[in-house]
């Protein structure tokens, strides 16, 4: 029988925060899958490996974790006063599914050093040492973030002496600011879609458990360890070898992105994996990181673990850091009452892989909370560039 050859993409692999991504020049992508629909996420599917029953990815460039499920989208920006339009879609491991609802912050970081490496940034604006300032428009969520790329002769710096929990060896570091990340582009608008701080939200089958939900980088529903049988401690292996425990935290999710508007029925959840996210939080305490580093209490504000499509984040999401230090900033949130409550312009907290310190500048305008911005460094390296190859048949 006749056998279709391989087709070639130019592709470039990035490690973004402690995410690594599969990015994409718009007009590189065949024709067909420069438009959104099937074509494209097939393709997107294949260049990652999905849909693995074996949830190993041997077949693509993925991870076989959300951290490493993921690919990206660049383009000369349709928007004023922007450089690039940055879409990310988010590839399911073990079912054929790509969610678009929402933003990864840890790739938002490569998205401003690969526009400048791929030629995407005007060059009257890359000066030959120094800072360029990459204004991003992240068309999933219609927000902007700037990215503050340090340039050496020319060229993006991608080593350096910064160091980031999560990731192996140091890098450049990079600032992020997402703009107004108060909302997602969900209809309304609300940062609290409940229009509370704190709810009772009630669990089918589970229970009924105090909860933050928040849209502020990405929607994302707070709850208390202590309320939930956690000391907010955990690691990846405490949590991810329990299926029993992941289906409850699902019950959570859907709970939750009911009473947030985000979805109408519970069966439409599985088709939003990426949004909303789940995570608890606890008081400080001293606890031991996945790479035996020990983290005293007196070095964070508070501890938050977070899942991502299903499973515990070996670190922290980017958007649910941005969430976290929005919630720290309002008095009165689970998160902020966790740090110790009271008014804040930044929070450090502790994850499965270290710390993390995230600026929010958070105020209230009649009677609502809104958060003008919110800043938190991370570093981002080219892992390798030339063409990702896929079956011409396979999109």
């Amino acid at each position: 029988m006749p056998h279709v050859p391989q087709v070639k993409i130019p592709a470039t692999y990035i490690r973004g925060g402690t995410s690594k991504g599969v990015f994409f020049r718009l007009q590189d992508l065949p024709e067909r899958c420069q438009v959104p629909g099937a074509a494209r996420d097939q393709l997107f599917m294949r260049v990652i490996g999905s849909p693995d029953p074996y949830s190993a990815h041997i077949d693509g460039m993925g991870g076989a974790t959300s951290s490493t499920s993921k690919c990206v989208i660049l383009s000369k920006s349709t928007q004023p006063e922007h450089d690039v339009d940055y879409l990310y879609g988010q590839i399911s491991i073990d079912k054929a599914f790509v969610d678009w609802s929402g933003n990864c912050g840890n790739l938002s970081t490569a998205a401003g050093s690969f526009a400048i490496h791929a030629g995407l940034v005007d060059p009257s604006r890359i000066p030959d040492n120094g800072t360029c300032v990459v204004r991003i428009w992240q068309a999933n969520i219609q927000k902007t973030i700037i990215a503050h790329v340090p340039i050496t002769n020319g060229q993006v710096q991608e080593t350096g002496d910064f160091e980031l929990d999560g990731v192996t060896f140091p890098a450049a570091e990079i600032v992020l600011e997402f703009l107004d990340p108060s909302d997602d582009g969900e209809e309304g608008g609300s940062m609290f879609p409940t229009g509370n701080l704190v709810d009772d939200l009630e669990v089918p089958g589970v229970g009924t458990f105090k909860a933050t939900m928040i849209t502020a980088g990405i929607p994302t529903i707070f709850v208390n360890a202590q309320d939930i049988g956690y000391t907010g401690a955990e690691l990846r292996e405490a949590i991810n070898g329990d299926p029993e425990q992941l289906a409850r935290f699902e019950q959570f999710r859907i709970a939750g992105a009911l009473r947030m508007g985000l979805i109408k029925t519970p069966e439409e959840a599985a088709t939003r994996q990426h949004t909303p996210k789940i995570a608890f939080v606890a008081p400080a305490k001293d606890y031991i990181t996945s790479s035996g580093k020990q983290v005293q209490a007196g070095d964070v504000d508070l501890l938050v673990r977070a899942l991502s499509m299903g499973k515990l984040h070996h670190a922290m999401m980017g958007t649910a850091a941005v969430a976290i230090g929005t919630a720290a900033a309002i008095p009165g949130t689970l998160v902020n009452l966790a740090a110790g409550g009271g008014e804040r312009s930044a929070v450090r907290f502790g994850h499965p892989s270290g710390t993390l310190r995230v600026g929010a500048e958070a105020k209230q305008v009649n009677g609502e909370w809104t958060v003008t911005k919110a800043i938190m460094s991370r570093s981002s390296r080219i892992l390798m560039e030339g063409w990702v190859r896929v079956p011409g048949d396979s999109f």
